[in-house]
């Protein structure tokens, strides 16, 4: 059992026992810590998410995976609610263990274990790998976002500062059993979660860019991330 320092962000492990804490959060900036279950067996760990006494913990409860082929499970934190957040397996079970990192904006600083690239607005083709995180400052233009995955329940996220959309393609089920919003994160308000119109496999995205940033990151495993691409141009 230990307490490991987290303001960075970065790709860690927890075992059972452990308590993971970030002092760094910023006011203005929506997070998600990212939970995948790496115990490689077919059993659910339940993840508690402290982010201070003005607001209850949240158990999440990630989904059990065979060989660490799995869904993440997100938690959403507010900036505004908390600096400080503290993440924890909750149980003891033998060979928990969780692999998380957090992930905004600005998140994570330290980003040895992720992927983390530019992606360009040229309509060219981009993979979206199990911890590949992309960013750009779309220019003051309307742009086009298509995100393609042939696996089920592919999900994937888009952080503004203080807001993020929650892409599903292939949909099945309740998303709300993975996406936990803590504090004052609310759905409509905070974040969104977007399936696809028509094609299931196929999510088209027009936004307008303001001079900020963006940033996508993928929350899913490296085998359902298998032929899954993300593509950005100007329209």
């Amino acid at each position: 059992m230990s307490t490991i320092t987290w303001n960075d962000g970065r790709s860690i492990q927890l075992t059972g026992g452990d308590t993971a804490q970030c002092e760094n959060l910023k006011a203005g900036q929506l997070y998600a810590v990212f939970l995948y279950n790496a115990s490689g067996e077919d059993q659910k760990i339940p993840v508690s998410v402290n982010i201070g006494n003005g607001h209850p913990p949240k158990t999440v409860n990630v989904p059990g995976t065979t060989g660490n082929n799995g869904l993440a499970a997100l938690a959403l934190i507010s900036g505004n609610d908390t600096q400080t957040a503290n993440v924890s397996i909750v149980s003891h079970q033998s060979g928990a263990k969780i692999d998380a990192w957090i992930g905004s904006v600005g998140m994570p600083t330290y980003t040895s274990g992720i992927e983390n690239m530019q992606l360009p607005f040229n309509g060219e083709l981009q993979q979206f790998n199990k911890r590949a995180r992309y960013y750009a400052v779309p220019e003051s233009r309307w742009y086009q976002l298509t995100l393609n995955s042939p696996q089920t329940q592919f999900i994937s996220v888009q952080f503004s500062e203080n807001h993020a959309k929650v892409f599903i393609n292939n949909p099945v089920g309740d998303p709300s059993n993975i996406i936990v919003p803590t504090g004052t994160v609310a759905e409509g308000s905070s974040y969104e979660v977007v399936k696809p119109q028509g094609q299931p496999q196929t999510i088209t995205y027009q936004g307008q860019g303001n001079g900020q940033q963006k940033v996508w990151m993928n929350a899913d495993s490296q085998q359902n991330s298998s032929d899954s691409t993300i593509v950005a141009q100007y329209i």
